[in-house]
């Protein structure tokens, strides 16, 4: 396994909804709610803006190729000189620190800041936190990204954030054990692999499956329908079916064969495949959760239209390539599978061999039939938050 890729999932969802993380985001929620931008004052941000030839990133660690080559390219491309700060360990710890900064009417000193969707990334736009993207210095994204990423519903139209890197949270299982294909997240309840089923302990990620089992979408969903997935998650629990609740510790009990099959994240499979180990991962056909990891520029940043060039340079697809052959999650570029099956055309040896992992890994690149699956977690507010995360806590916390 990629250690760095065990940190990343491991420390956004263990601590990004721990108590700490839900007391920051209460914190953060105290003001009035922003307005959403009107085009003119969007347009009178932008005209007053201009090239500074410096841009401050703010990101999670391991992120960037270690020789920071997409940046220095863009440096030589540009004139625009840039730090890159590794400084962001989990979504509520980073709005713990902002928050203040922020609603004091201060710069984080960041010019681009990387969030996972969820609900500090809501607070941040809810309170007027992030600068209005003009999509006019955008040509790249409108170009390049997949239509899939311009639909967050988290962000309708990316008025504020333009997605760096995504994940997918579906099924992963040991063929060594189990046979037959999982198609179905209805697996994860038979009682035919009793005491054999690993379920994640994050509230969202397991109330999501909860909901797909019962054909409902989380982003629609209703306190009604939560609390149908949770019946539905405390009878799979009464009746022995689950072996443990998880944190990032499923992707080994599952390669052990502790357990056969597992909710799990498309990064940790491929890992395991690449070391040659019997893990197979699956979109079941009820559905499973896309997570996105999002650029945004964040209020008082000193070198705005200088983050912009820089958040839309990133969406050459040359560029996408080579940061996803380092991040091997799922791009939101799509020819990047392309590109990188390209160079696997010239490659040799070891490395023409993990780029054509690469390239036929649905991990790292869903097919359209997957992507027509997944769905974003359940929009939640400071409010909807205390009742929804209690319901799916009582069941993996029991």
């Amino acid at each position: 396994m990629n250690p760095r890729l065990h940190t990343r999932r491991d420390a956004f969802r263990i601590a990004g909804f721990s108590a700490a993380g839900l007391a920051l985001a209460a914190c953060g929620v105290q003001g009035q709610k922003a307005a959403p931008p009107k085009a003119d004052a969007v347009q009178d941000f932008w005209s007053k803006q201009t090239k500074h030839g410096k841009v401050v990133f703010a990101n999670w660690p391991e992120y960037m190729p270690e020789d920071q080559a997409p940046l220095k390219a863009f440096q030589q491309a540009t004139g625009i000189s840039y730090e890159y700060k590794e400084v962001i360990q989990e979504n509520a710890e980073f709005f713990g620190k902002a928050d203040p900064v922020l609603r004091a009417g201060q710069s984080l000193g960041y010019d681009i800041v990387v969030m996972t969707n969820g609900i500090q990334l809501q607070h941040m736009i809810e309170l007027g936190y992030c600068v209005p993207l003009d999509h006019s210095k955008l040509p790249n994204f409108a170009a390049n990204a997949g239509q899939k990423y311009k639909e967050r519903s988290y962000d309708p139209g990316n008025k504020y954030t333009i997605p760096y890197t995504s994940g997918v949270t579906g099924i992963a299982y040991n063929t060594k054990y189990v046979k037959e294909d999982i198609t179905s997240i209805q697996a994860l309840f038979d009682p035919k692999y009793k005491g054999r089923v690993g379920m994640m302990a994050d509230a969202q990620e397991i109330g999501n499956f909860g909901m797909f089992a019962l054909g409902i979408d989380p982003e629609k969903s209703t306190e009604a329908d939560w609390r149908k997935a949770g019946d539905k998650l405390k009878e799979q629990r009464d009746a022995g079916i689950v072996r443990k609740y998880y944190d990032q510790s499923y992707i080994d009990a599952v390669s052990k064969g502790d357990v056969w099959l597992t909710m799990a994240w498309s990064g940790d499979v491929f890992q395991r495949q690449l070391a040659g180990e019997p893990v197979k991962f699956v979109v079941p056909d009820e559905g499973g959760t896309i997570w996105t990891d999002n650029m945004l520029i964040p209020k008082g940043a000193a070198n705005p239209v200088d983050a912009l060039m820089l958040m839309d340079y990133l969406y050459q697809p040359a560029v996408a390539a080579e940061l996803d052959e380092f991040i091997q999650y799922v791009t939101p570029v799509p020819a990047v599978q392309d590109l990188l099956r390209e160079k696997a055309a010239t490659a040799k040896g070891e490395d023409k061999k993990a780029l054509e992992d690469m390239v036929n890994s649905p991990p790292m690149f869903p097919t359209e039939a997957d992507y027509a699956k997944l769905r974003g977690y359940t929009p939640l507010t400071n409010q909807t938050q205390q009742v929804f995360n209690p319901i799916f806590q009582s069941i993996t916390q029991a």
